[in-house]
């Protein structure tokens, strides 16, 4: 057989560019970052609570939802697992007034306070019912500013360096709690505070804020809308508006504004029982590739557990195992300084064993398995193309979805083409008391057992093992004797090996792993996948002189052989053997095998391209046939195609092959290598080939064919054991490849394969021929399996020719993993309307039928305001009725206001509840500049009929009636909030609507006092 035999032959085309007047490249040292992280080891994990968290409960209604009990079930299942005991304790604290009013009023914090202590429940309760879904107890503002204040203890502890990560087990909840306003069980926002500390103290200028509570943190997203050092990232039951908290600012369109723009990210479930899949789905699209871009150095999560299985608020499918699973795919960002602080969650079974396993995977130990995961549904698969769409103009990690122009399209799905578009079907009606009692979902007994039963079939099932040893590791000297006598300065050289072993004694890595005895692999065990004659043959090499031995090179090509070759590859594959070994029989969670020579080129009669046996193949048999696994997956991130290990499995489902290769190099395989190579039989779809058309690819191509294609299909694979064939020839340097992984980038892949499978992973040696990059980048891959913390890997713009290869493999392989739904092409340019939504109508019946339900059902108290507010509006108008009606729906049923709603001639302009130009905007009304007063006339044309006020600096024009200067002034000087002289309403120029706050009380009170003698009713306080 007639064969390539020069070396020269697998560098072919790699010869330097003759081009002239190339750039000149600036030297920068990419293995800085990794020689910085040399001390940089796994540090402690910090918990924070307070026993007195129980006191706050609900005086007035014992089955109320946010209970004492959630605080208690969480601690005594951590326990249970010996997880808290296994923390550094961090001590709590009261929040200071100056943390809280760099987000929080001086009155609603002096409110809350004044309840301190007090006896007065029925008090308690009328101060409660005028916020939504609250309760104040006589320890609520104690206990509120502790949970405030241990929330920036614990991020205090993580940026100081005294832990790697943290977990607050706090109440009173945070994230709903707005600026002058409480709400949804919330009082002061403790991870939003926490944030602007670090911001403001700490140094720290870039924040991602993960909320994966199931109700959209509304609080928060207001606090940083404008802010771009937060990246704030929500997932949360939407139903277009229909579920809690009801406002259109939760839907995907808000991104921001300002500098801010594009640093909002809201992900809406619009339907229940999303489950794993669906999470997922939304990680590895949207926020891991958001969260790598934008490279945070702290991420906060808001971690409410109450889209987990069996909670009645979100009615979602979130099984406990997978919020470990999120919860590590985060850890490998922002040096490993992730808090995770408790919000919600109601059903205590499945509360407790969330947070319990969050805390776990804090801690360290391996994510527990999760079943295999099926297609995201459509809804999701529509929330997050959606998001992906308004997004893609400011982050260049979006850039995978196709473009159109949408006029052409029929529809607004055709085959590949979405089209987003805005629904809203909640109610923009603001109510000004809130029910106290009996106002959440209650969940039938049959329903509550069959939920249980779900919970404990999940929890026993779930394996918590946590084997002895967290790495082994292998190596042999004996392997440094294969070497080229007739070349030595041959790339492929014993250096290689003693230099990664150097430099992880260096690293202080060996030290913290276990060493495992190298051994030769027996002849049964090459025979499963090498032929007798072959071994023979190769095994015939032991000792010959040299001169014989090289007339076999000549015969096999791209190889060398020497008298201690075979004694070599047998150690080689034996060693790959054993770490698989000591993983799977539980001594070890994960393992390296520093072995040469390399094996995934070998074919099962032939050696080629410096390998002789194919080592990572054979662990993978090995592991099917002793230890009878199903599910191998293979992640050959060699930058030359694995043509032996795909060869050997291409008919096989038992193994996922993926190989990231450049196409243009050796093995000049195309028939092979080429991405729409997905193998045959009932191993189709089980080969993935990520084929690079050229040089240059780096850490973000490569990361993002991670999130794109390796973890989806991973995830949905389910394997029982990940090994690698980790050649470090992609590494920046390499003589071979022609591309610029750096040690961090290893470092990253390796940390997202660690979730998979227990933590099993083998990383075993393949090509990798600069002696400083590779002994770096398995140093990294260690540090990674070990859970220190990893350097940010180096994101620069994707290469176009890489997002061609992810679309084309994707393409390809979408037959097969129903994960990979997400490459179809979006509309080209603004399809959405600024803030506008399609809300869907109801009839008049409807609207009244609403109504006389709302009213049937209000308190004498909530009639008594209803009534009061049908006089202002009705004196608003200019008009007085003796007899007014007693309530809106009496007003409404005024046989001439009945007509006129069926003639369309009755309106009714419903304002925002909130807009983006309050905060910081709306300046206090007294003290200011320009005094005004109801009569003070236009500034520029002394015209007194139809004026507005300018709620930032009080000047005072008139309307669009009359001349629009008030419409100039905001042109000119970017105020944006205006109040109208004629009615109180707040009109804002930048959201072009109308906008309704308590922020606006005071001056809109002081024009109500001037109008008609009296202060505004508080209920009309916004």
């Amino acid at each position: 057989m007639s064969k390539q035999t020069k070396f020269s032959n697998f560098v072919k085309g790699r010869s330097p560019s003759n081009k002239k007047n190339e750039k000149l490249n600036v030297f920068v040292d990419h293995l800085q970052n990794t020689r910085d992280s040399k001390d940089k080891i796994r540090g402690k994990t910090g918990i924070v609570y307070d026993e007195r968290m129980v006191e706050h409960q609900c005086l007035w209604d014992p089955n109320y939802p946010e209970c004492p009990e959630r605080f208690t079930r969480v601690l005594e299942r951590c326990r249970e697992y010996g997880l808290a005991q296994r923390c550094v304790e961090i001590q709590p604290r009261k929040a200071t007034q100056d943390e809280l009013l760099k987000l929080h009023t001086p009155d609603r914090i002096e409110l809350l306070k004044g309840t301190d202590g007090s006896p007065d429940a029925e008090a308690l309760e009328a101060i409660s019912s005028g916020y939504d879904a609250i309760y104040i107890h006589p320890s609520t503002n104690e206990l509120a500013l502790l949970a405030a204040g241990s929330t920036v203890e614990m991020v205090d502890a993580l940026l100081d360096g005294k832990i790697q990560n943290g977990m607050a087990v706090i109440r009173p909840p945070g994230h709903h709690a707005m600026k002058s306003e409480y709400c949804g069980y919330c009082f002061f926002n403790n991870v939003a505070v926490a944030a602007q500390h670090a911001l403001d103290n700490k140094g720290v200028e870039k924040i991602l804020i993960v909320d994966w509570d199931v109700h959209h943190g509304q609080a928060t997203q207001q606090m940083f809308y404008e802010d771009p050092r937060v990246l704030y990232f929500s997932v949360h039951r939407y139903e277009h508006g229909a579920f809690w908290p009801n406002l259109r600012e939760s839907d995907f369109h808000y991104i921001g504004s300002g500098a801010g723009k594009g640093f909002n990210v809201n992900v809406p479930l619009n339907k229940t029982k999303m489950g794993n899949a669906d999470y997922l789905a939304i990680w590895h699209q949207l926020l891991l590739p958001l969260a790598y871009e934008f490279q945070p150095e702290l991420i906060i999560v808001s971690a409410g557990y109450d889209a987990a299985l069996g909670c009645f608020e979100g009615e979602m499918e979130i099984t406990p195992a997978c919020y470990s699973h999120l919860t590590s795919s985060l850890m490998g960002l922002a040096q490993g300084k992730l808090a995770v602080v408790l919000e919600g969650g109601y059903c205590l079974k499945s509360l407790a064993e969330g947070a319990a396993l969050t805390l776990r995977t804090l801690l360290g130990d391996p994510c527990p398995v999760i079943a295999k995961i099926e297609q995201p549904c459509q809804s999701i698969q529509e929330s997050i193309l959606s998001a992906i769409y308004v997004l893609r103009p400011m982050w260049k990690c979006l850039q995978f979805q196709g473009r159109f122009d949408a006029s052409k399209v029929g529809s607004q799905k055709e085959g590949k083409h979405f089209v987003p578009s805005v629904t809203f079907e909640g109610s923009d009606i603001k109510q000004t008391f809130f029910a106290t009692r009996n106002c959440y979902p209650v969940q039938n007994n049959e329903t509550i057992d069959l939920l249980d039963q779900r919970l404990d079939k999940l929890i026993k099932e779930t394996s918590l093992a946590v084997p002895k040893h967290r790495v082994c590791f292998i190596y042999d000297e004996r392997m440094a004797l294969h070497r080229n006598i007739n070349e030595p300065g041959h790339p492929e050289r014993p250096a290689r090996i003693t230099s990664i072993y150097q430099k992880l004694m260096e690293f202080g890595v060996l030290e913290r792993c276990h060493r495992l005895d190298a051994r030769d692999a027996d002849r049964e065990e090459l025979l499963w996948l090498h032929q007798a004659d072959y071994i023979d043959e190769i095994a015939a090499t032991a000792g010959k002189k040299q001169s014989t031995l090289n007339q076999l090179e000549r015969q096999y090509g791209s190889i060398f052989i020497c008298p201690e070759t075979y004694q070599a590859a047998l150690l080689s594959a034996g060693s790959s053997l054993q770490i698989v070994e000591s993983i799977l029989s539980g001594e070890s969670r994960s393992g390296i095998g520093v072995v040469r020579p390399p094996g995934h080129h070998a074919e099962c009669d032939e050696a080629y391209g410096f390998c002789f046996f194919n080592n990572t193949a054979l662990a993978a048999k090995y592991a099917i046939e002793i230890h009878h696994l199903e599910r191998i997956l293979i992640v050959d991130w060699d930058v030359h195609h694995g043509n032996g290990i795909q060869r050997m499995f291409e008919e096989d489902p038992r193994v996922l092959y993926i190989s990231l290769h450049r196409f243009d190099i050796f093995p000049f395989k195309p028939e092979e290598s080429d991405c729409s190579v997905v193998g045959s039989g009932s191993g189709a779809g089980y080969t993935v080939n990520i084929a690079w058309p050229k040089r240059g690819m780096g850490d973000t191509e490569y990361l993002a064919a991670f999130q794109q294609i390796i973890m989806p299909i991973a995830y949905q694979y389910n394997p029982q054991l990940v090994l690698v064939a980790a050649g470090f020839d992609a590494a920046q340097g390499d003589p071979l490849g022609g591309c610029k992984i750096t040690p961090e980038g290893y470092g990253q892949m390796t940390n997202m394969l660690s979730s998979l499978a227990q933590g099993r992973v083998a990383i075993l040696l393949e090509g990798g021929y600069n002696l400083d990059s590779i002994s770096h980048s398995m140093t990294m891959c260690a540090k990674a399996l070990l859970g220190d913390p990893l350097p940010s890997p180096r994101i620069e713009p994707l290469n176009p020719a890489a997002i061609s290869t992810i679309k084309q493999v994707v393409s390809h392989l979408l037959p097969y993993w129903s994960s990979l739904c997400f490459h179809v092409d979006l509309p080209e340019g603004n399809v959405l309307p600024p803030c506008e939504v399609t809300k869907k109508p109801l009839s008049i019946e409807e609207q009244l039928e609403k109504l006389q339900l709302e009213s049937s059902g209000a308190t004498s108290q909530e009639t008594e305001t209803i009534v009061e507010g049908t006089v202002l509006l009705l004196e608003a108008c200019g008009v007085t009725e003796s007899a007014p009606p007693k309530t809106l729906q009496e007003f409404l049923l005024l046989p001439e206001n009945v007509e006129a709603m069926k003639e369309g001639t009755l309106f009714s302009v419903v304002p925002l509840s909130w807009c983006p130009h309050i905060e910081g905007h709306v300046l206090p009304d007294d003290n200011v500049a320009n005094p005004w007063s109801l009569q003070t006339p236009c500034s520029c044309c002394q015209d007194k009929s139809e004026n507005w006020v300018c709620l930032s600096c009080y000047q005072v024009n008139c309307g669009r009636f009359v001349k629009g200067h008030m419409k100039e002034h905001h042109n000119e000087s970017g105020h944006s909030l205006v109040l109208s002289f004629s009615d109180l309403s707040i009109w804002c120029y930048e959201c072009d609507s109308y906008v309704d706050n308590r922020a606006f009380y005071s001056a809109k009170n002081r024009l109500h006092v001037e109008k008609f003698g009296e202060p505004l009713p508080p209920s009309f306080s916004g």
